[in-house]
């Protein structure tokens, strides 16, 4: 492996490594569904709109790396989240978890497959690289991945109960 290809793994790992925090799936596992909309008093969110958030802006940063043709279509703060506190479905639940995991994989190859230089600036950005927007994807899911925390332990349901 090159130096290259080493830094480009590290990066792309750290899109969901466990040696810093959690990772996303450990810290919604065994969350009982009635608690998935439920914001503690004095908080903000729910998990439901953190899981959201995190998936949205996680999307619009792949596309933003990924799509030659990428304009920016999201009006902040109003598309980054979601309009209600609860999913629709535990269907609605799970296709959020598994397009954000799937939108992880795709962000993480192109971390380590792209052949672009990843420190070169994104000819349809304002100035940023490819690598500060991954680390930016690693930034704000970290982030917010602590607020799920928060909440469920606000919510008394921190740890996960063992075995779920």
């Amino acid at each position: 492996m090159t130096k290259k290809e080493a830094w480009r793994a590290i990066v792309a790992s750290s899109l969901d490594w466990e040696q810093a925090h959690s990772s996303l799936e450990n810290a919604l596992k065994g969350l009982p569904s009635e608690l998935r909309a439920k914001r503690p008093t004095g908080f903000p969110h729910s998990v439901w709109d953190l899981l959201e958030h995190i998936r949205i802006t996680q999307r619009d940063l792949l596309h933003f790396v990924q799509d030659p043709d990428y304009e920016e279509k999201l009006q902040w703060p109003r598309d980054y989240w979601p309009t209600s506190p609860a999913p629709a479905s535990d269907k609605q639940w799970n296709e959020s978890i598994a397009a954000w995991k799937k939108d992880r994989q795709a962000l993480e190859r192109f971390t380590t497959d792209s052949d672009l230089d990843l420190t070169t600036r994104i000819p349809r950005g304002t100035g940023q690289t490819y690598l500060r927007t991954i680390l930016v994807a690693v930034d704000h899911a970290s982030y917010h991945l602590a607020q799920i925390i928060t909440v469920r332990l606000l919510l008394g349901a921190w740890p996960p109960a063992k075995g779920k």
